[in-house]
C-alpha cells in the first residue's frame, strides 16, 4: 500500500493518504505533506509532543497538519515521523520527530476544507486533502 499519491488539482496541490486504520491514515497524511515539500531528507534530531481536537474528524485531520505547518514555521522545523499515540473522533496525541529546516523550493501555506474527503473502502481509509501554496 502506498503512503500517499500526489494527484491533481487546478490551482493549488492535492493529496491522497491511505492507511489500514486511522492512526496510520493521519500518519501518511502529515508525512505526505512535508513529502511534498521536499523536506523528508533531514536527518531526525529533535522530537516534539503534539496534541490537537477538533469538532470532528475532518476538522480533526486539518487541525492536525495546521499544526505541524505553524511548528514548522515559528519553530523553522520540519517532520519526518510521525508517531499517533491517542487518536479519537475529535483529539488527536502525538509525538514528531523532525530537524531544523533545510531551505525549501516548495512551500505549503495552508491546509483546506475545500474537497477534504475521509473515509473507509473495503481495503483501507483514505483522505483527500487540498493544500495552499
Amino acid at each position: 500500500m502506498n503512503r500517499y499519491e500526489e494527484i491533481d488539482h487546478t490551482a493549488d496541490w492535492a493529496f491522497r493518504a491511505y492507511g489500514n486504520d486511522l492512526k496510520e491514515l493521519f500518519e501518511n497524511a502529515a508525512y505526505a505533506l512535508f513529502a511534498l515539500e521536499g523536506a523528508l531528507d533531514a536527518q531526525s534530531t529533535l522530537t516534539r509532543e503534539i496534541h490537537v481536537a477538533g469538532i470532528d474528524r475532518e476538522a480533526l485531520l486539518v487541525n492536525w497538519l495546521s499544526e505541524l505547518l505553524f511548528l514548522q514555521e515559528t519553530k523553522r522545523e520540519t517532520y519526518q515521523k510521525f508517531e499517533i499515540e491517542k487518536l479519537s473522533e475529535t483529539e488527536l496525541s502525538a509525538t514528531v520527530h523532525g530537524a531544523q529546516t533545510q531551505p525549501l523550493t516548495k512551500f505549503i501555506k495552508a491546509v483546506t476544507y475545500h474537497d477534504l474527503r475521509i473515509e473507509q473502502t473495503e481495503k483501507e481509509w483514505q483522505a483527500t486533502v487540498v493544500v495552499d501554496v
